[in-house]
């Protein structure tokens, strides 16, 4: 009997699919990976045995998630479409790069996705395994199987006594994890229909609480997030305790029309507090040390580093050979930077670094000015002099 190893949520579609793949002559490792998306493992490695798994792996993956994708994104400061902050994507190849290596201890010859046929995550998942282990066989159960609707696998779990949870119905299609969280379905369909309150995760009742503002600081050590308020926290607290003062506000809501890599368009919620306030600090910080060329080029790295993650590309020479460029210009993105909290909104109201290019006597206005106004009649003149009549 041949093994495989299946990417395991504790879902629905997951759950059948275990005894789907047994029925087909496959011995089935449930494995699941915790990158803080605040799900209850005990239940779900209870349903996965009962549905047929020979073997539950659950691997706690958040630190690596922080230090060996999170923050690499973050330094090269990757959005994509100019909103998007990547959370599920980025989780993505780290799950999937786990599952080979599970797959691998567990000499099995496949693993298995529960993955759609129109999601970006079937690619995310296929694409990692095909460039870490090309002799894996992949399995898509969700893309083959009979089932025409929830309905009919919910038939079919019953049937077949698998246990699952059918009573707590949302008709939203969610996805957690540290660094936010992704919403979609139900109403969410309809792009011009504002997203109810009941689809918010995080931040849900903002509009509803009188917060107070309040200002924080946070250190950067080479581009990278190590303290708060002055004291240093780890990668994964740091984001933690981020979420929890932010998402009260409402901060990091995010409500677009994105385009998937499988050429449709769809329209996504986002919330995402931790992840919004650290790219918009680490980019204030980057704009007080990094000279004009350097500070435009990498703007065009940053978008091309964010198509890379959304496009499920992470495992290639592009995205290692870009790395290096990022880290490149970090060594001098160390500083404090303030940030104020306010309903809906993070707002950057200080800066400072000990390689900082701003010169107060060359930008003020004041007597202190030491910038000669004069030459700039003749710069001006050299800058037009191709475009003169």
């Amino acid at each position: 009997m041949k093994k495989v190893v299946l990417a395991y949520s504790g879902g629905l579609d997951t759950s059948v699919a275990i005894h789907w793949l047994r029925v087909r002559g496959y011995e089935v490792i449930a494995y699941m990976a915790d990158v803080g998306q605040e799900k209850t493992t005990t239940a779900a490695i209870a349903r996965a045995k009962k549905a047929g798994a020979s073997k539950v792996v659950v691997r706690d993956l958040k630190k690596k998630f922080v230090t060996g994708y999170i923050w690499p994104a973050l330094k090269a400061g990757a959005v994509y479409e100019g909103r998007y902050t990547l959370a599920t994507a980025l989780s993505r190849p780290l799950i999937a790069a786990e599952q080979v290596a599970v797959a691998h201890e567990e000499r099995a010859t496949a693993v298995a996705h529960g993955c759609t046929g129109k999601g970006n995550d079937q690619v995310r998942f296929e694409v990692t395994t095909q460039a870490l282990d090309s002799s894996l066989e992949i399995l898509a159960p969700v893309r083959e199987w009979e089932f025409k609707s929830r309905e009919e696998e919910i038939q079919y779990a019953h049937r077949h006594g698998i246990s699952i949870d059918v009573t707590k119905k949302s008709p939203y299609s969610i996805d957690k994890n540290i660094w936010g969280v992704s919403v979609e379905a139900g109403v969410l369909e309809d792009p011009n229909a504002e997203p109810p309150q009941d689809s918010f995760q995080w931040t849900r009742g903002a509009e509803k609480r009188a917060l107070k503002e309040r200002v924080i600081e946070i250190q950067f050590e080479k581009g990278v997030p190590v303290g708060l308020g002055g004291r240093k926290r780890s990668g994964l607290e740091l984001i933690e305790e981020l979420n929890a003062l932010a998402a009260p506000y409402g901060i990091g809501r995010m409500d677009m029309i994105e385009n998937r890599l499988v050429g449709i368009k769809s329209r996504e919620t986002y919330e995402a507090p931790a992840a919004t306030i650290l790219l918009q600090a680490h980019q204030d910080l980057e704009s007080l040390v990094l000279d004009r060329e350097l500070l435009h080029y990498k703007e065009g790295v940053s978008h091309k580093y964010a198509e890379l993650v959304y496009y499920g590309l992470w495992f290639t020479p592009l995205r290692s050979a870009l790395d290096a460029f990022v880290d490149q210009t970090q060594k001098k993105v160390t500083g404090t930077v303030r940030v104020k909290l306010r309903k809906y909104s993070a707002q950057v109201v200080g800066r400072r670094s000990p390689h900082s290019l701003y010169k107060e006597t060359l930008a003020t206005y004041g007597a202190k000015d030491t910038f000669d106004q004069k030459l700039s009649k003749g710069f001006i003149d050299l800058w037009a002099l191709p475009y003169k009549k």
